[in-house]
């Protein structure tokens, strides 16, 4: 693919439209930690919990469904899978006996680490254009993003940013969110 650096004359308009780049390296990586977790209970998103529970004290499974963003019906599941294999266990929360707090066990902590080594080199490939030092920038700023994001009510928040950048709407256009003409309810 050609970029604007090497049409200066003529830069084309998604060289610089960040949902284009973060679509391409995200589907880059999906593609790459899906390969290196393929063997992985659940796959990435098992991965991805037992990350949450390596990286903390035990919490409950509501807490880690609200960090990561999974439904806990999901989560769940999820667990189920990483408890099959003994890397997580769940025990009773002792301030709340209807709650359980999911713990890692050294079985998880070893498949945490083998399969990180894993995904750091998939990320060392993905980010080959970049200098060590433009590396460990660019994570610095996508973990600052990432935090601000998660931060904020992104349906509230995120539609008052662009409501403010978009021209006010003509009478004989629907309001920003309201039906399409010729969509019927109940088509999405």
């Amino acid at each position: 693919m050609t970029g604007a650096t090497d049409r200066p004359d003529r830069p084309d308009p998604l060289d610089d439209d960040l949902g284009w780049m973060l679509g391409i390296v995200f589907r880059g990586y999906v593609r790459a930690a899906e390969h290196a977790l393929a063997d992985f209970p659940a796959g990435p998103r098992g991965y991805q919990v037992l990350t949450a529970a390596v990286n903390g004290p035990a919490r409950n499974q509501g807490t880690i469904a609200e960090e990561l963003g999974i439904d806990r019906t999901v989560l769940t599941y999820l667990i189920d899978d990483l408890e099959r294999p003994g890397f997580v266990a769940r025990r009773a929360d002792p301030a709340d006996r209807r709650s359980r707090l999911v713990d890692v066990t050294d079985a998880g902590r070893a498949a945490w680490q083998q399969r990180r080594r894993a995904l750091r080199q998939v990320e060392s490939h993905l980010l080959g254009a970049l200098t060590p030092a433009e590396s460990a920038t660019l994570r610095a700023l996508l973990q600052r993003v990432a935090c601000s994001t998660q931060a904020i009510d992104p349906l509230r928040d995120l539609c008052e940013v662009v409501a403010q950048v978009q021209p006010e709407s003509s009478p004989t256009e629907p309001p920003a969110g309201g039906r399409k003409a010729g969509r019927r309810r109940g088509a999405d």
